[in-house]
């Protein structure tokens, strides 16, 4: 019975290992480095416990010779001492190479410039363009694969920490302070982060998605970002959205809603979630997001809106996915 627990517990961990969460994925240089030193600690830590079992089970029971040599000061120095201080010394070595990594690209030309700010519980993620100009989304971030990223990390309000594992190692999102997080993709993809730092009741259900393009891919897709909403289906949904005070904590681009408190939902039918990566992006979880949003993120702050119809809550669903 304990083999078949054991088996099932080591399956979930190697789980947990696998996709675009992963510390184990590498897909950066940076990424690549913490991986190599995770690998470098786990198999080191397994090493040190079989020599350290070895070395106690000696002292119980080994030959009367062996357990005396591990009584002697010279024991004690090169294995208490000696041992640990060079084991140490060579981790933080390695540990600085890899913040001289990401350190590099500080002074990397063209990098891409965006800045994210922690809300509870999602993601403000605004794009700087280069005449100046800023658009902002949320939830998701888009990035060419290649090119030097420069992420502003800042907060609206308590501690976060933001993490992509596939592209680099977490930073803090502190009150107060602005900190930068350099990391380039190496190939186009999708990868999904988290905040790393407990910040309130949903803390756990604040995630995004990061999707890596390639150069001319995303050009096109910020070129489009940058422009109004152009919803496909519009009529009905879009008045519903907007005489029911939708607008007061959302923008759509191009209506009168031009709320801040909330996401920007300008283009959010092209993102890849709602939410902050909770739910799929579909027609059918928009009407699901807006009428069960509390069940589906507990002690989220946006107001609860039962107050629609059947016919109305599917006008507004298929209105807000029509916004690509």
């Amino acid at each position: 019975m304990m083999k078949y627990a054991f088996c099932a517990v080591a399956l979930l961990v190697i789980a947990g290992c696998d996709g675009g969460q992963s510390a184990f994925t590498g897909l950066g240089p940076v990424s690549s480095r913490i991986t190599l030193l995770i690998w470098i600690m786990f198999i080191g830590a397994a090493l040190i416990t079989v020599l350290i079992c070895v070395l106690l089970l000696i002292s119980i029971a080994g030959p009367v010779g062996w357990r005396h040599k591990l009584t002697t000061e010279k024991s004690i120095v090169w294995g208490g001492i000696v041992f640990p201080i060079v084991t140490l010394t060579a981790l933080l070595i390695y540990g600085f190479s890899i913040l001289e990594a990401g350190g590099a690209l500080v002074q990397a030309e063209n990098p891409v410039h965006i800045s994210v700010v922690g809300e509870q519980w999602w993601w403000r993620v605004i794009y700087h363009h280069d005449d100046g100009h800023t658009t902002e989304s949320a939830n998701e971030l888009r990035i060419p694969a290649g090119r030097p990223i420069e992420i502003k990390l800042s907060t609206a309000d308590v501690i976060h920490s933001f993490w992509i594992p596939a592209y680099a190692g977490k930073v803090d999102m502190i009150p107060g302070r602005i900190n930068t997080l350099h990391f380039v993709a190496d190939k186009p993809g999708i990868v999904s982060g988290q905040c790393a730092e407990y910040c309130g009741g949903a803390h756990a259900l604040i995630s995004f998605y990061t999707v890596a393009m390639s150069s001319a891919g995303y050009k096109a897709w910020l070129a489009k970002e940058r422009a109004d909403a152009t919803p496909a289906l519009a009529g009905e949904g879009e008045q519903i959205f907007l005489s029911s005070g939708c607008g007061g904590c959302h923008t759509v681009r191009g209506t009168p809603a031009d709320g801040k408190i909330g996401p920007d939902l300008t283009h959010v039918g092209s993102r890849q979630s709602l939410g902050a990566g909770i739910l799929p992006n579909t027609a059918e979880n928009f009407a699901k997001w807006i009428s069960q949003h509390q069940t589906i993120k507990p002690q989220n702050l946006m107001p609860p809106f039962d107050i629609f119809s059947e016919s109305e809550l599917q006008a507004l669903s298929v209105y807000l996915n029509s916004l690509e």
